[in-house]
């Protein structure tokens, strides 16, 4: 498939080069009834390839689309994305259309004379105030659920979590017992204190640091974010969250877990990807790839930023506490 691919985009680029040079050479010539009859019909044959190209993109890689969101936060926004994208695609679709359509059906006949609009408000009207509404529809349905989703005000016992980005890992740690992070700074890094976390404040002392992300489902999570050096972008995709890190000030999203690790694995997309991948490997002679949640970095943050990532692992909310409990705590980590 891919061969085929760079066979078209050769001849696309053989076209263009030969248009362009044709131009070159036109000097005083006249189109004549033939001309116009051979790039109409060239225009109608391109937009049946043009069309029939986007349905089979629709169907041959709608297998490489993320699955179901796994927060419920993730819900909201997958709605307002397939509302937006139908809107899109039904503009598209008309638009492209007439496109090709009045290109072939008007091209240049002897005796026919183009119908010429000096002004029209009415047109004018339509094609500003149409767009105008169904645009500030969207603005502001993309603001209620960007306003729903970052409001934690009602959030019952939510877990709070810092992620801290550095060229080029990730590190986290829990809010402790109390539920409240301790202050920290990059001043404050030395030694195994690699997150800068301020040990004179007491918040901080039972506050768990750890080196892969554990989430209960079914419970809200703040995270909170710092940078130690450049911006990084915290991205968890199969949650449909992103936010900016950076240096100097606190940034946080939260979320609502809705499967774990384990429901994810067994969802028929994710199913159909991890084969689709696995066959892949299998033709390298690489071991099978099992699914996990990942926290990637979305920001171009340097000559590793590719390898920028953590394990995320979603369970129940007993299973997390039970193994919460068990980690240990920054006074326990830094005393040692």
């Amino acid at each position: 498939m891919t061969a085929i691919l760079y066979v078209l985009l050769a001849i696309v680029i053989a076209v263009a080069i030969w248009q362009v040079t044709s131009i070159f050479n036109l000097k005083e010539a006249i189109a004549t009834e033939k001309d116009n009859n051979t790039q109409g019909i060239i225009f109608a044959i391109f937009g049946i390839f043009f069309y029939g190209l986007m349905l089979f993109s629709f169907w041959k890689y709608s297998v490489i689309l993320l699955p179901d969101a796994a927060s419920i936060e993730g819900e909201s926004y997958d709605t307002l994305y397939l509302v937006t994208m139908v809107l899109i695609l039904f503009v598209q679709a008309i638009t492209q259309f007439l496109l090709f359509f009045f290109a072939f059906k008007y091209r240049g006949i002897k005796g026919r004379k183009a119908l010429f609009y000096a002004d029209s408000h009415k047109l004018e009207m339509i094609w500003t105030i149409v767009p105008a509404i169904v645009l500030s529809g969207i603005v502001l349905y993309g603001l209620s659920v960007w306003n729903n989703v970052m409001d934690t005000s009602d959030a019952e016992n939510p877990l709070i979590v810092e992620v801290y980005a550095k060229q080029f890992q990730w590190e986290a740690r829990y809010a402790g017992e109390d539920n409240e992070l301790g202050l920290a700074n990059v001043r404050n890094i030395k030694g195994i204190n690699t997150m800068g976390v301020d040990m004179t404040d007491k918040n901080a002392l039972d506050d768990v640091p750890v080196r892969e992300l554990r989430l209960p489902k079914g419970r809200k999570v703040i995270f909170k974010f710092r940078s130690q050096d450049v911006l990084h972008s915290a991205f968890m995709p199969h949650f449909r969250a992103q936010m900016n890190c950076v240096p100097g000030m606190i940034t946080q999203f939260a979320f609502t877990p809705s499967m774990t690790t384990e429901e994810m694995r067994l969802n028929d997309e994710t199913i159909a990807k991890v084969e689709g991948i696995n066959k892949i490997r299998a033709e390298k002679g690489e071991d099978p790839y099992e699914f996990d949640y990942l926290l990637l970095c979305n920001k171009i943050c340097g000559a590793s930023h590719y390898n920028m990532q953590m394990k995320i692992i979603v369970q129940e909310e007993a299973e997390f506490n039970a193994w919460l409990k068990d980690q240990k705590t920054m006074a326990q980590v830094v005393v040692q």
